[in-house]
């Protein structure tokens, strides 16, 4: 059998297991993330991008790799050896410690992160899909008044919030290179999902009522986005390369329920039940723009420096049913920013006695400010990333690890520090299409 053929197979198979997984995902509200600020929202923003982008600080921009796909700049998706055929998944484990005051707690999550595959369509043009997870809601808030003093003879109360679920993204982008230098692309993005936001309050005896309120949504949204690159010999194998992106922002569309129950027992009565249709504009997902800047020589080292800008001071969360907020906390929407800084190294992509040196090295950093504000404070995280890509087989088969070590937010008034370690580990297929093989 050609290799083409049982690509083919693989691809089947894969398609058919990771569609199964992000669809019971989005309807199950399966933990994408475990974090207090996914409270408010959409939750928590995705990092795009592969394991290859991941390990490398985020940066993807100005990134025109022939080995590994890049979505992140829909012009990038050109930049291959002809006739090649590539996909790219991954899964992602995450390790929290939580911090707020004198308490600290601890949780961690595994999740398939992106399912992306990319072919040529003629000579410098190329089209690539995709899906992956664009937000992630996640929590779980206990607590437990048992104070006589506060209780009188109702016994102990508990109260709680929870919350799961998140919004996917489905694209797919055509590529193209003018001039051997120009390169532009465009891509189609749809969002859907499902995000569940419930608090509880209980008691311990059970001749008293209790109440379950909260929102569920139903959610979805279709926009686009477009990127640009340039690239630049500089002689000696030296390239520098220009990219920017922009993503459209677009209005969130589906249905709000608000819902309160009041429950004794086994008998639950409905006290509430609202179905709010979201119209256009109520609330938005912001418009991004991206530009970054990258020096490459060759298939030996890469060095890229990238900025994001996203301003979502009117989204219209603020103050949108089920968005603001599960709690009493003040919460608002601004600015949000990235700045991030990649490398790669590989020693001797094509040393045949030393596999070690075949290997490829990455390292990056990077600072985001979160699309919100607590308390009037702002959100910021930081941290370092590692990586490597074990090549596998021939071509560009390989095995990509990557380690992101940060923190977020910081220990003022009653916010919450969180300090992670998230490993990556992305499968990157490769294979030459349309080539007949001597014997099968």
């Amino acid at each position: 059998m050609s290799m083409s053929r049982r690509v083919i197979k693989w691809i089947s198979t894969i398609v058919l297991a990771c569609g199964g997984f992000f669809l019971a995902s989005a309807q199950d509200g399966a933990y994408g993330t475990f974090s207090p600020y996914s409270v408010y929202g959409i939750g928590d923003l995705t990092q795009q991008g592969t394991a290859y982008n991941k390990s490398m600080g985020g940066v993807g921009i100005a990134d025109r790799s022939h080995r590994f796909i890049n979505y992140l700049n829909p012009a990038a998706v050109s930049a291959r050896d002809t006739l090649s055929f590539m996909l790219d998944f991954g899964l992602s484990m995450e390790n929290k410690i939580y911090r707020q005051g004198d308490f600290s707690s601890a949780n961690n999550t595994l999740n398939m992160y992106n399912f992306v595959f990319s072919f040529p369509v003629y000579k410098k043009t190329a089209m690539l899909f995709g899906i992956t997870p664009f937000s992630d809601v996640g929590y779980d808030f206990t607590n437990t008044v048992d104070d006589l003093n506060l209780i009188g003879n109702t016994g102990g109360v508990t109260y709680s919030s929870t919350g799961n679920g998140g919004i996917y993204q489905l694209f797919g982008g055509i590529g193209t290179t003018f001039f051997k230098r120009l390169s532009v692309g465009a891509q189609m993005l749809y969002y859907f999902g499902n995000i569940d936001k419930n608090t509880y309050v209980t008691f311990n005896n059970s001749s008293y009522r209790g109440i379950s309120q909260g929102y569920t949504f139903q959610l979805h949204a279709l926009t686009g986005k477009i990127g640009l690159q340039y690239e630049q010999p500089l002689g000696g194998d030296l390239y520098v390369t220009g990219g920017v992106t922009y993503r459209k922002g677009t209005s969130l569309k589906g249905y709000v329920t608000d819902f309160k129950y009041g429950t004794m027992t086994s008998v639950s009565d409905t006290l509430s039940n609202r179905v709010d249709t979201l119209s256009a504009g109520r609330v938005r997902i912001a418009d991004e723009i991206g530009i970054g800047v990258s020096l490459r020589k060759a298939d030996k080292w890469l060095l890229e420096v990238d900025y994001l800008r996203s301003d979502w001071s009117k989204s219209g969360f603020d103050s949108a049913l089920g968005f603001s907020s599960a709690s009493t906390s003040a919460f608002s929407t601004s600015l949000s920013e990235s700045f991030r800084v990649g490398f790669e190294f590989i020693p001797n992509r094509n040393d045949i006695r030393y596999y070690l040196r075949r290997v490829a090295y990455r390292g990056g950093m990077y600072y985001n400010k979160e699309y919100y504000k607590y308390s009037g404070n702002r959100i910021d995280a930081y941290g370092l990333t590692f990586g490597v890509t074990l090549p596998v087989f021939r071509w560009y088969n390989g095995v990509t690890v990557g380690v992101d070590v940060g923190r977020r937010g910081r220990l003022v008034g009653e916010m919450t520090r969180e300090t992670y370690a998230k490993l990556v580990v992305g499968f990157n297929i490769h294979d030459i299409w349309f080539v007949k093989p001597r014997y099968e």
